[in-house]
C-alpha cells in the first residue's frame, strides 16, 4: 500500500490489521492512537510526535460520526474529511475510520504493541467508564503497553470550534459566553448527577410512537386520495414511558404509573422497551386499546404525511378508576419526586388530581394539548404544583389570548393555579422561565439538526423536573433542559432515551 498521499494511508481496519503484521514481522514498533480529532491543532500534533518515539510506526483510529456524543452540532467535520486531514501528516503512518463507538475491538483487531492516550486522560473523564477504563482492560489483556504522552501544549476542538465555529447565531453565542462565565461544565454535572438519590414517580398516558415507511407513489385513479408504497414500520415506547426512560439515565429509582388496554394485549412489548431500572404499574382501561400514534413517514425526507390515533380516550370510571387511585395513593407515599405526564385521553381524572392536591413531594406537572384534546385538557384543572411546563400553544389555550405575549400569558396562568415555577417551550426559540423570587429567564435553543420534534417536550420536561426539584436556578434548568431536546429532535422519536453521559460531554462541549 503506497503512503505517498494522504489517501494512500487512510485504510480498513482489516487494511491496518495486515501492516500491523507486517511490521511486526519486520522488527517494528506499532503505536495505536484513538480519538475523535474533531479539528486537527497544534495539541494533536504534539500528542502524535510524542507517540511515534514510543515505537516506528503510528497508526490513528478515529470515532466515526454516528458515535460522537459531543451533542448533534458536532462532529464539526466529517469522518472522511477527519481521516485525510491526520493522514496528511508526515508523523502518521496510517489512518483508519473505526467502526465501533470505543477503540476496545479496535485494540484486540489490530494488536498495537503499544496505545497511547494525552496527557489529560491520566485524570478521570466523564465516560471513563464506558471508554478509556474497558480499553485499557482490553490493552492489558492481551499484552499490550499503555502509555501517555505529557501534554505541554493544551488546546480543545470543541473550544476552538466554539469560538471560531461556532453553529449558533450571534445572540445565542453571547448567552453561552455569559453562562460559561458564571458556571462550569462541572457546576451543572453536580447539580445533575445530585438528583441520582431521587425516588421519581411518573404519573401519564402510556403512548406507543408507531412510524409506518411508505413512499408516495400518486394519487388514485378513482378518488383523489394518495396512494403509498409501504416499507416497512417500527415501533418505540412514548409518553409517560419515554419521561421514565428517560428519568432512568440519571435517577436509580424511577417508577412510571399508567393504564394498559385490554384490547391487542401491548404489554410484553411495555414492559420490554423500559430500562432496567424502571419499575412499572399498570391498571387496565376496559374495552380500550393501549394508545397507539400511528405516523405515515416518507423514508427519503422523513416528512410525515399522515397520523392516525387509536385509543378510546373516555375518562377511567368505575373499578378502572378506583383501582388507579388506589394504586397513585400507594405510591405517592414513596416518592420524592412526581412527574405528571397529562396527555389528556383519559388517565387522570377529578378523583387522581385531588390527590396531587395533598402530595406533600415535588409536583412536576405538564397538560398536554395535542389533536385528540385540543381545548380539553387545561392546566388549570390542577389546582397546585411545584413546577408547571408547558408549550406555548398550550398557555395559548387554557387563557384563550392569542395576541398576549408569552410573559404576559405566564402570569395570567400564574394567578389561576397555586404555582410559583413556570417554563414555557417555545420551540426553535428556546424556552421562558419565571418565578416570583427569580422573574423571567430566557434560554435559547440549542437544536442545530431537526429530525423530528416528537418527544422533545417529554425529555425537556424530565430533566427540568428534577433540576427544579433541586432548587437549581432558572438559567441552568433551561441550559439543560434544552440540551436535552437538542439531543432527542436529531433522532426519529424515542428511538434512544437521554443517558447521563451524552448528555454530560454534550454540555461539556458547549462549555469550552
Amino acid at each position: 500500500m503506497s503512503k505517498g498521499t494522504a489517501l494512500g494511508k487512510v485504510l480498513s481496519l482489516e487494511e491496518v490489521r495486515n501492516e500491523v503484521v507486517c511490521c511486526k514481522a519486520d522488527g517494528k514498533r506499532v503505536i495505536h492512537c484513538h480519538g475523535v480529532f474533531d479539528l486537527l491543532h497544534i495539541g494533536h500534533i504534539r500528542h502524535f510526535e510524542e507517540a511515534k518515539r514510543f515505537g516506528d510506526i503510528l497508526i490513528v483510529t478515529i470515532t466515526p460520526d454516528r458515535f460522537v456524543n459531543k451533542g448533534p452540532h458536532r462532529p464539526a467535520f466529517p469522518e472522511d474529511l477527519r481521516a485525510q486531514t491526520i493522514a496528511s501528516l508526515g508523523v502518521v503512518d496510517y489512518v483508519a475510520i473505526n467502526r465501533w463507538p470505543t477503540a476496545v475491538e479496535t485494540i484486540t483487531l489490530i494488536r498495537p504493541d503499544v496505545y497511547c492516550k494525552g496527557g489529560d486522560y491520566r485524570t478521570a473523564q466523564v465516560d471513563a467508564s464506558q471508554n478509556l477504563g474497558p480499553e485499557v482492560e482490553a490493552a492489558n489483556r492481551i499484552g499490550i503497553e499503555v502509555a501517555y504522552t505529557d501534554d505541554d501544549v493544551i488546546f480543545s476542538s470543541s473550544e476552538l470550534l466554539n469560538q471560531h465555529f461556532s453553529p449558533f447565531d450571534t445572540d445565542t453565542d453571547a448567552w453561552l459566553r455569559n453562562f460559561r462565565s458564571r458556571y462550569s461544565a462541572k457546576d451543572v454535572i453536580k447539580l445533575i448527577d445530585s438528583a441520582q438519590q431521587k425516588r421519581v414517580l411518573v404519573v401519564g398516558e402510556v403512548i406507543l410512537d408507531e412510524y409506518t415507511y411508505c413512499t408516495a407513489m400518486g394519487t388514485s385513479t378513482k378518488d383523489p386520495v394518495l396512494a403509498c408504497q409501504y416499507h416497512e414500520s417500527e415501533s418505540y415506547v412514548g409518553g409517560s414511558l419515554a419521561i421514565a426512560n428517560h428519568l432512568s439515565g440519571f435517577c436509580q429509582d424511577v417508577t412510571v404509573l399508567s393504564y394498559v388496554g385490554d384490547r391487542e394485549d401491548q404489554e410484553a412489548f411495555l414492559l420490554e422497551s423500559l430500562s432496567e431500572n424502571v419499575k412499572s404499574h399498570f391498571v387496565t382501561k376496559d374495552d380500550s386499546p393501549t394508545i397507539v400514534k400511528q405516523r405515515f413517514v416518507d423514508p427519503y425526507t422523513k416528512t410525515k404525511l399522515l397520523e392516525l390515533y387509536r385509543m378510546n380516550d373516555a375518562p377511567l370510571q368505575g373499578e378502572n378508576e378506583r383501582a388507579f387511585t388506589e394504586a397513585l395513593k400507594r405510591q405517592l407515599a414513596e416518592h420524592d419526586v412526581v412527574i405528571v405526564a397529562d396527555y389528556g385521553h383519559g388517565l387522570m381524572t377529578g378523583s387522581s388530581i385531588a390527590l396531587l392536591k395533598d402530595y406533600k413531594g415535588f409536583l412536576a406537572v405538564n397538560a398536554q394539548s395535542n389533536a385528540g384534546n385540543r381545548g380539553f385538557n387545561p392546566i388549570s384543572k390542577y389546582p397546585r404544583a411545584d413546577y408547571i411546563c408547558l408549550a406555548q400553544h398550550e398557555m395559548v389555550m387554557e387563557t384563550r389570548t392569542r395576541e398576549a405575549s408569552t410573559r404576559d400569558l405566564v402570569t395570567e396562568v400564574s394567578s389561576r393555579i397555586d404555582c410559583d415555577s413556570f417554563t414555557v417551550t417555545l420551540g426553535r426559540l428556546g424556552s421562558l422561565h419565571y418565578s416570583s423570587a427569580e422573574g423571567f429567564v430566557e434560554v435559547p435553543a440549542f437544536a442545530t439538526r431537526i429530525v423530528d420534534r416528537v418527544g422533545a417536550g417529554d425529555g425537556f420536561l424530565a430533566l427540568s423536573s428534577l433540576l427544579r426539584s433541586q432548587g437549581a436556578p432558572w438559567d441552568v434548568v433551561g441550559f439543560v433542559g434544552n440540551v436535552a431536546g437538542a439531543q432527542l429532535v436529531a433522532e426519529l422519536g424515542n428511538r434512544r432515551p437521554l443517558n447521563k453521559i451524552d448528555t454530560a460531554k454534550h454540555i461539556i462541549s458547549l462549555m469550552k
